[in-house]
This record gives C-alpha cells, sequence and structure tokens, in this order.
C-alpha cells in the first residue's frame, strides 16, 4: 500500500495550495464584496450622482437632493399631457392607487392609509409627479451582519409604500465570496419587491401576523440582519413621508410620587440613565476619557422635574409646554458634542434621536431650549447640556423608549467609516405612573424569533445531544457487552448517531460546525461581543455550549468522533468502502509519517488564527480548506471546480483511509485537541499497556504509542481500545489470566474497572489516611508553580543576567497585559506580546522543565515533552490563564480602576 501514499498526499497537497492562494472561484467584475464606495455617498446631497437610482425605482427619470431627517430621495417621472391617452393613464393611476391602499387594509396592516389623495398632489406644474423615493440604508439604520459590518443596500419604493427594487451596493460577508454565490443573496433582496413597507415580515415560514420570506441556507445570520435593514429602512422613510400613520399611544398619567433629591438615588433607580460610548467603540485611539458620556431623563412628572431643574424652572417649563409635548434634558461629558460639530439654526440635531418601538422622533432647532443648571445634590459637572422637546403625538412616556446617540465609526481593518448607533432604555420607575407601569408587549429581537419558530427542531436536536451523551456515559456498559469479534452492542448505537448526524444536524439542522466560527468567537472576545450574533442560528449556538462543555469533560472524542457530521459521513464511507471489498485496499500511514503529519492541522489553525487577525475576511475565505460548506451547505454539484475537485479527492480518499481529513488537515479538530489536554477524564490503562501493542496494532486514529500510551487530542473515542480492554479472550494480559485459571481448575470472576479478574478471595480493605493539610498544600503549591513559572528549581543559581532578563521580561509582559486589558494598546499589540512571552517559555521550558500532563488535570503524572507537545501546552495555558485573570480582575473592578488611572498614562510613551 505505501505506493499510494506519495500520489496521495501528493493531491491533496495541491488541491490545499490551489485553494488558499485562489482564494475560492474568481470574483466577478460586479461582486459588491467589499466594494469600494465613494467617500462622498453618505455626505453628497446628491445621493444619485453615485448610486443607481433609477434601477430601484423604475420609471423616474430625475431625482432630488437628500431630503428629510433619516435623509431620502424623491424620484419623479415626466409626464407629457398633450399625448392621447393620457388622462386615460392617470385614471387608471387613480384606479391602481385605490387598489393598493384597499389592499393594505383587507391585509390587515395598521399603519396603511388611503395615499390617493396625496400622491394626486404632488404633481408639479402639470409635468412631473411623483414616483417615488430612494433611500441608503446606511443612513438610517446601522445593523451589522455576520462581519459585524453592515450591508449596505440602496431601496427604492413607490408612493404608495410599494418596495420597487433593492440593490446590494456593499457587504464584507465572507460567505457570500468563497461559500454561497452573491446571486443568492439578491434572489433573497427580491423576495421583497412589491411588499409593502408596513407589512411584518420574518425569515422563515409565514406565521400569525408574519409574511415569510425564503432564507439563504448557510448565511442565517446575513439574511437576519438584512431583512431588519430593509424592513426598518422603509418604515422610517414611510413614516417621515407620511405613507404610515403615527401609531398613537395612551399617554401617561403621573402619580404625585415625592419627588427624589439625591443624584445617586435617582441612578439607582432609573429615573436618571446614563449612555457612555468609549472611542474604542468608534474605532478610536483610547485617549482615556469617554467619546460620548451623557446622563438623561424625562422631565414631566412631578416627581423628576423639580428634582432636576428646581420647583421655579419647574413651573416655567411646564408652563411653556403645550399639550402632549415631552421634555427630556441631557447633560454630557466627553470629547465629542451631542449637539453635533456642523448644527447650525434652522439645522436637525444629527447625533441624537428618540427611538420607541419602530418610532424614531428627531429634534430641530426649535426643539431645544437652554438647561442652565442641575439642582439635584450630587450631580456631576459637565460640558454640555440641554432640553429637547418631543411634538409628536406617538410619543408616550408611559412606554419604554431609548436615546439614540448616532456617531461615525471607522473601521480597523480598512480604514473606512461607516454609521453607527448606541442607545440606552428608558422607562420611568413604576412608582411615578398611576397604577404602576402599563401592559407592555416587548418586540421580540429577531434571534428569539428564530427559537420559537424552530421550538419543535431546537427541542428534538436537544434531545439528540441529550440521548448521545446518555449512550456515551453508559459505554462502559457497552464495551463489556462487546467482544473484539463482535462490536454490534457498541456499533450499532454509534451507527444510529452517525446516521442522526449526517441526515439531520448537517443535512437538515445545517448545525456543522466550523473553524470560521470560532475565528469569530476570538474576535468577538477582542472586539466587540454580541449575543445576538451567535444566538441567531439556534442549533450552532446549542451545539457549541455542548461542544465546550464536553470538551473539558472528555476531550475532543465525543464530537469529533460521534457527532461531527463530516467525520461521521466519511466514517461510514470508510466502512462500507471495507464492506463492499475494497478492505484490501485500505491502508494507514507508517507510524512515523503519522506522528509528522498529525501537526498539520495544528499548524493550518494557528495560521487561520493569525491570518484573521490580520483580514478576517481573507482568514473565512482560507477557512474553505474545510469541506464543510460543499458537503452540507452549498452542494458538490453546485461548487466551481477547485472546490468540487478538492471535496472529491477527500471523498474517495476517505474509501481507502479512515478519517484523512480529520487526521491531517481539520482546523476545527486542532482547535479542539489543544483544550483536551486539559479534559476531567481520560481512557482506562493496565500496567501492562505500556509493554502490549495489542491495541496499539487495532488503533485505527493511530492514537496509541509504542508505550501503549493514548494520545488524548488524537483519539476520537472510537472505543475499540475498551472493548480489547475488557475482552477476556483478545486482551493478553486477561487471556493469560483466563488460561491459567482453567488449567487450575479456579472459577472466572468479574472483570473489574482495573481491567484484571476479581480476586479469588478478598483482601482486607485499607484503612484511609486522611490527607494532611500541609500534603494538600503542598501539592496545590507544586500545581500553580508547575504552570505558572516555566523556571526550574535550579533557576536561582543561573548568572544574574538571566534572572534580571527574566524578571524583566515578567513585568513587560504583565504592563502589556494590564493595559491590553484597559484597551489601551490594540488587539495587534496584546497579540504580539502574547506570542513573545509564549516563545520565551517555549524556549525555557523545554530547558528547565520539558514535561507536559498526562492524564486529568488534577493527577500528578507527566511525560517527556516534544517541542510541538510543548508549544500548544504553553500557547493554550496561557490564553486560559489570560482570560481567567480578565473575568477576575473586571469582576473585582480592577480594570474600570485602571481605565481611569492618570498614572498609567507615562507607559503609553
Amino acid at each position: 500500500m505505501p505506493c499510494y501514499l506519495p500520489r496521495l498526499l501528493l493531491t491533496q497537497a495541491v488541491a490545499c495550495v490551489l485553494l488558499l492562494f485562489s482564494g475560492g472561484p474568481a470574483v466577478a467584475l460586479e461582486s459588491t464584496y467589499d466594494a469600494p464606495l465613494p467617500a462622498q455617498l453618505s455626505t453628497d446631497p446628491d445621493l444619485c450622482a453615485y448610486v443607481p437610482c433609477q434601477e430601484v425605482l423604475p420609471g423616474a427619470d430625475s431625482f432630488s437632493v437628500r431630503k428629510g431627517r433619516p435623509s431620502y430621495v424623491e424620484g419623479y417621472r415626466h409626464i407629457d399631457r398633450h399625448e392621447d391617452g393620457a388622462h386615460d393613464d392617470g385614471e387608471h393611476e387613480e384606479e391602481d392607487d385605490e387598489h393598493h391602499a384597499g389592499k393594505h387594509k383587507q391585509e390587515g396592516d395598521p399603519h396603511a392609509v388611503d395615499t390617493r389623495n396625496d400622491y394626486q398632489a404632488r404633481h408639479d406644474d402639470g409635468e412631473r409627479e411623483l414616483a417615488g423615493y430612494v433611500f441608503l440604508s446606511t443612513d438610517i439604520v446601522d445593523i451589522p451582519a455576520y462581519s459585524g459590518k453592515p450591508v449596505v443596500t440602496l431601496i427604492g419604493m413607490d408612493a404608495r409604500g410599494i418596495i420597487t427594487g433593492i440593490r446590494i451596493l456593499r457587504h464584507s460577508e465572507p460567505i457570500l465570496l468563497v461559500g454561497i454565490p452573491e446571486s443568492e443573496l439578491t434572489k433573497f433582496t427580491d423576495q421583497y419587491v412589491g411588499k409593502f413597507v408596513g407589512s411584518r415580515i420574518e425569515i422563515g415560514k409565514a406565521s400569525e401576523g408574519y409574511i415569510g420570506v425564503d432564507a439563504i441556507s448557510g448565511a442565517t445570520v446575513t439574511v437576519i440582519a438584512e431583512n431588519q435593514v430593509i424592513m426598518r429602512s422603509g418604515y422610517e422613510v414611510a413614516r417621515q413621508v407620511g405613507i404610515l400613520q403615527p401609531q398613537a399611544r395612551p399617554q401617561a398619567r403621573f402619580s404625585a410620587a415625592a419627588p427624589v433629591r439625591d443624584w445617586a438615588a435617582m441612578l439607582k433607580e432609573g429615573s436618571v440613565q446614563r449612555l457612555t460610548v468609549k472611542p474604542a467603540a468608534l474605532g478610536m485611539e483610547d485617549t482615556g476619557g469617554p467619546f460620548m458620556d451623557m446622563y438623561f431623563g424625562y422631565l414631566n412628572t412631578p416627581g423628576i422635574g423639580p428634582s432636576i431643574l428646581g420647583e421655579d424652572n419647574y413651573r416655567n417649563l411646564m408652563a411653556e409646554l403645550k399639550p402632549g409635548e415631552h421634555a427630556i434634558f441631557i447633560v454630557a461629558n466627553g470629547t465629542s458634542s451631542f449637539k453635533g460639530s456642523g448644527f447650525v439654526r434652522g439645522g436637525i440635531f444629527d447625533r441624537i434621536q428618540i427611538a420607541q418601538d419602530m418610532d424614531t422622533f428627531t429634534f430641530r432647532d426649535s426643539d431645544y431650549l437652554n438647561l442652565y443648571g442641575l439642582h439635584t445634590p450630587g450631580a456631576p459637572a459637565y460640558r454640555e447640556s440641554g432640553i429637547f422637546i418631543v411634538r409628536d403625538p406617538a410619543f408616550s412616556a408611559a412606554y419604554p423608549w431609548s436615546l439614540v446617540f448616532l456617531a461615525s465609526r471607522t473601521e480597523r481593518e480598512t480604514g473606512a467609516r461607516s454609521f453607527a448607533t448606541f442607545d440606552r432604555e428608558y422607562w420611568l420607575p413604576a412608582r411615578y405612573l398611576e397604577g404602576g407601569r402599563p401592559a407592555y408587549d416587548r418586540p421580540d429581537p429577531p434571534w428569539l424569533r428564530q427559537w420559537r419558530n424552530k421550538g419543535w427542531e431546537v427541542g428534538g436536536f436537544l434531545l439528540i445531544l441529550a440521548l448521545t451523551t446518555l449512550i456515551f456515559i453508559n459505554r462502559d456498559k457497552l464495551v463489556r457487552a462487546s467482544t473484539h469479534r463482535d462490536k454490534f452492542p457498541l456499533e450499532g448505537p454509534k451507527y444510529l448517531i452517525w446516521t442522526v448526524s449526517i441526515i439531520v444536524i448537517g443535512g437538515y439542522a445545517l448545525a456543522q460546525p466550523s473553524i470560521t466560527q470560532v475565528l469569530t468567537w476570538f474576535h468577538s472576545l477582542i472586539y466587540d461581543w454580541r449575543w445576538e450574533l451567535f444566538l441567531t442560528d439556534p442549533f450552532i449556538f446549542i451545539f457549541w455550549w455542548f461542544i465546550i462543555i464536553t470538551v473539558f469533560v472528555w476531550g475532543r472524542g465525543l464530537f469529533c468522533g460521534w457527532l461531527c457530521p463530516y467525520g461521521a459521513l466519511t466514517e461510514v464511507v470508510h466502512n462500507v468502502a471495507g464492506k463492499l471489498g475494497l478492505r484490501r485496499w485500505q491502508f494507514y500511514l507508517p507510524r512515523h509519517w503519522h506522528e509528522r503529519l498529525k501537526w498539520l492541522k495544528y499548524y493550518i489553525f494557528a495560521g487561520l488564527l493569525a491570518l484573521s487577525f490580520y483580514s478576517l475576511p481573507l482568514a473565512e475565505q482560507a477557512a474553505e480548506i474545510e469541506p464543510f460548506k460543499t458537503t452540507f451547505f452549498i452542494g458538490v454539484w453546485d461548487r466551481t471546480w477547485p472546490f468540487a475537485l478538492y471535496w472529491w479527492i477527500l471523498f474517495i480518499a476517505a474509501f481507502f483511509m479512515e478519517r484523512p481529513f480529520c487526521k491531517y488537515l481539520c482546523p476545527l479538530g486542532a482547535a479542539l485537541a489543544i483544550p483536551t489536554t486539559f479534559r476531567l477524564f481520560g481512557l482506562r490503562r493496565k500496567r501492562e499497556c505500556e509493554t502490549c501493542k495489542a491495541c496499539a496494532h487495532g488503533c485505527t486514529q493511530l492514537a496509541i504509542d509504542s508505550r501503549g500510551r493514548i494520545n488524548q487530542r488524537e483519539c476520537l473515542l472510537c472505543m475499540d481500545c475498551m472493548v480489547l480492554y475488557y475482552d477476556t479472550h483478545a486482551c493478553p494480559p486477561l487471556s493469560a489470566e483466563r488460561k491459567a485459571r482453567a488449567q487450575a481448575g479456579l472459577p472466572l470472576t468479574r472483570i473489574n474497572v482495573r481491567g484484571y479478574y476479581e480476586p479469588l478471595t478478598a483482601a482486607p480493605a485499607p484503612v484511609p489516611r486522611p490527607a494532611a493539610p500541609a500534603a494538600v498544600h503542598g501539592r496545590l503549591w507544586e500545581e500553580l508553580y508547575f504552570h505558572l513559572f516555566p523556571w526550574g528549581r535550579d533557576f536561582g543559581r543561573e548568572i544574574f543576567a538571566i534572572r534580571a532578563i527574566a524578571a524583566l521580561l515578567v513585568v513587560t509582559v504583565t504592563t502589556a497585559w494590564l493595559l491590553a486589558a484597559t484597551q489601551r494598546i490594540g488587539p495587534v499589540v496584546i497579540l504580539s506580546w502574547w506570542l513573545g512571552w509564549s516563545v520565551y517559555e517555549l524556549m525555557t521550558r523545554m530547558h528547565y522543565k520539558p514535561q507536559v500532563k498526562d492524564g486529568p488535570w488534577w493527577g500528578s503524572a507527566y511525560r517527556q515533552a516534544s517541542f510541538t507537545d510543548m508549544l500548544f501546552y504553553v500557547m493554550t495555558k496561557n490564553l486560559l490563564i489570560a482570560a481567567v485573570l480578565f473575568l477576575l480582575l473586571n469582576a473585582l473592578g480592577i480594570l474600570s480602576y485602571l481605565q481611569h488611572l492618570p498614572a498609567l498614562t507615562w507607559l503609553l510613551g
């Protein structure tokens, strides 16, 4: 069989090189992936000079400049009234208006109005008429997709609120570059054309009150975000131009609650709220202070207004307000201004809004009053202040609302500027409202609707994971019931789980985990953690929690060996091929080749992780080394030839070699193998295993070395060795004892958990001796010393220069880590310090402590480490230590203290 080895590995290597360096199929010229957009797109009044407005609003032949807040463009069509039939066309248009208005009312749209009169009133001198509106999504909403960046979308809407066209101008979704064709995103957005912007649309099957649209398989987060972008943008503009009527809310009735005179008490009860925006959230250098730090509250309430303004000022303000008007105060500090540097008289405050459900309320200069001081004891000093009046009848103080701060964010990777919003909810405390807070059905976030819509599927998915765990927990019974010749008691449940994994988890739920999710998780921890990003796909979210827990309990084997859909597919293919007559051609790599090539997947993972911090989209393209998308999300027949060829090579290789991708190429398996070092439980071994080669010869994963030790990072928990462990005919030590007892005429007793026959005479139980506290303390200290300090006991006898360099490194790394944790230096610098220290520790440990732990973390078993063993031990340990320190210091408030400590600023140079 060795003659196949060079050819197979060469073919796989060539395929990998083609894949990684080609970045997938050639991107079409019309691709919108990270497409460059003109800098004037967000600022120039003439929007249609930069984007194809006529494409999304067919029939319009001229367009206005930007209008309103948020901004939109009006589109007009030319009318020649001297042409025959023009009058008839007008009648047909009027009938069409009536039809659409009536249609919306029949469908039950709560905001639909009859726009016929408004539509006819917008004719301009009989030469042109309003055709509709065009608007840019990033002028209106800031909703990030899977990449963390918004999908820049141009939307057209006619004068009746019907969506007429959608054009994606720019996106940063890697899956739409190398996984799913961009044409799928176009097909998705085409579903919105012809729908009313006041309708409620959700992804998936239609439900009560909602219209369903088809999703894109494998791009759930992207389409959910784009659904919000389209509907929120359309709603905002339709509300502004009068297509949608404001939905009047019941107004608040205030109680006679006594005012709270203390600022801290008002913050605690929620009558004053705080919204803080840090420079790092906008891609700026951290100056040690906030970019914007605002306190705000509602003034109409007799229990709040006098505490903020004083009795006289409060009475004057209430006398000035008309019925139905609401006063909100804002005081702020920071390096920026909430009023906006470009604000002029007659203009709009473009940095703050009030949002209530789907409605937003902006402020003009006429809505602004001066705030001359806070009369509340303990109130903070502030740099700017103001009182803003909401005059819209749709606003009600009885229900929750949010203050929204709008700013421009600079992307760290590209330097491009984008739109960003930050908000803080405000709801009057119950004691200020007659009868308390009213009943309020808070709109469900999109991710929650996904969970509810897939309730039965989620329940079934949890049941699959629970049953698999239950079967694995009872593995001892299964392996005892099996023998080396008959493994059906173990293989039967395993084949059932593999089948369910391939068909249900991979094919139906599309829940195949991927290394891209690991990369996204790393970036979210460093840059911006958002639970919504991970909650959007229920199956992936649940599966990853299951994987994380089981990896630290049993190692990677339960997922990789039992539940991974792609791994199960290749395992079944290999076994079926053997049953069909190919067993004579099936082979394993020689041990010396395997020991070298098994590290390849770890280097692929490390390379992808490092590449992701240079460019996450580029890393996600390189992550196509995983054949998962081709297998479950897209299909091999729908991929271009490099991806299809690579998939077929791996698939055919699985006929002859068991799990070739899992053994040597899978970066996800490598990512899970590293924390497997710290698992709780391992497989049992006997003392004879050090010299007996029976299990090693039968291990198809080649995870047992020549000394009988199991490499848990490579073990997929197939349990074949445990079947042998209890088999009295196949396990050499057990077979020898069985024969000896038979010759002596002694009965055969039960096999105990140590893998031996129970003794014929019970030995007296040893009296347990309680461990001395000093011994326990000493053991804990030894454990901490081993993991935290890379130097040996004789380090103190080294020359002074070596000790001084080590001390300097410790101080430098600790200082750098504290600066990183307080966001005073960037993520790339963080990783550089971490990598530098890890390299130093690696070299030091190989000199002083060339051992790694072998077995459960609480044990005292160690083994001689190779260079690669030590490399991954050090990197994983340092990541875990940094995470624990960060969580601990953050929980104790130390990081917050350090962030505002002026004494640290000199360290920044």
